[in-house]
């Protein structure tokens, strides 16, 4: 399946806490969107492998996204070096991507930072046609996607562009949700995380109104660029 956008994470709900809004918006207007989580986000204070693979389905199915994989990287110790590297061009090379999504580019986590690079640097990789990859036996064409985003995530970063994503800013919420095990559960008997608690909930709804607020957006989800961005007309600026 060829994919108009895909979302990479280095962790399950990355996507989900940063830009599921962006990916909704975008299948409303007929566009196909998948997620690749690099890891299973073994190592987290909260939940285990299994539990956060059954959540990661469960937001998968609210978003309405055409595909879901999980490359299963080791979490923490992930690196960018060739090999997973060629993880990342496989899948990029499957899916054929107009636009990439990732991680912010430096982040509170450092899985967050080392997930941009070791994509970022994929992407262009895989336009390489002298770089060879196989999937399923079968030889893969080079493809380089058209452009490469970063979303905003715990650290403020001053946005390049913002998305408007009030209308679905409830569907967005309920696929955060999805993963019960790592937000706000009253009823959890599990440690408290920086991200378990209401207030994290809070402040996500308060920073998604702080990025749109100087658009005229009530709320929005922020991204950054790694070249400058063009316009067809004027009259495409918000």
């Amino acid at each position: 399946m060829k994919l108009d956008i895909l979302a990479f994470g280095a962790h399950p709900d990355d996507v989900e806490l940063s830009c599921a809004g962006t990916l909704l918006v975008q299948i409303e207007k007929g566009f196909t969107a998948g997620i690749i989580d690099l890891t299973r986000g073994e190592l987290g204070t909260r939940g285990d492998a299994p539990t956060r693979l059954s959540e990661a389905e469960r937001a998968a199915a609210i978003l309405g996204i055409h595909v879901r994989e999980n490359l299963e990287m080791k979490d923490a110790f992930f690196t960018n070096d060739p090999g997973h590297q060629i993880q990342v061009i496989q899948v990029i090379r499957k899916y054929r991507p107009r636009i990439v999504l990732c991680n912010a580019i430096h982040d509170r986590h450092k899985d967050h930072g080392r997930a941009a690079d070791l994509v970022s640097h994929a992407c262009f990789l895989s336009g390489l046609r002298k770089i060879e990859t196989r999937m399923n036996g079968v030889n893969q064409e080079a493809w380089r996607p058209e452009a490469v985003y970063h979303y905003i995530q715990d650290y403020y970063i001053n946005p390049d562009f913002v998305v408007d994503v009030t209308r679905v800013w409830e569907q967005k919420m309920k696929a955060v949700m999805a993963f019960s095990s790592q937000f706000f559960n009253p009823n959890s008997n599990e440690p408290e995380t920086s991200i378990s608690t209401k207030e994290f909930l809070e402040f996500l709804t308060s920073r998604a109104m702080e990025l749109g607020r100087h658009t005229g957006f009530n709320k929005a989800e922020g991204f950054t660029t790694e070249r400058t961005p063009g316009l067809y007309s004027l009259f495409d600026l918000k």
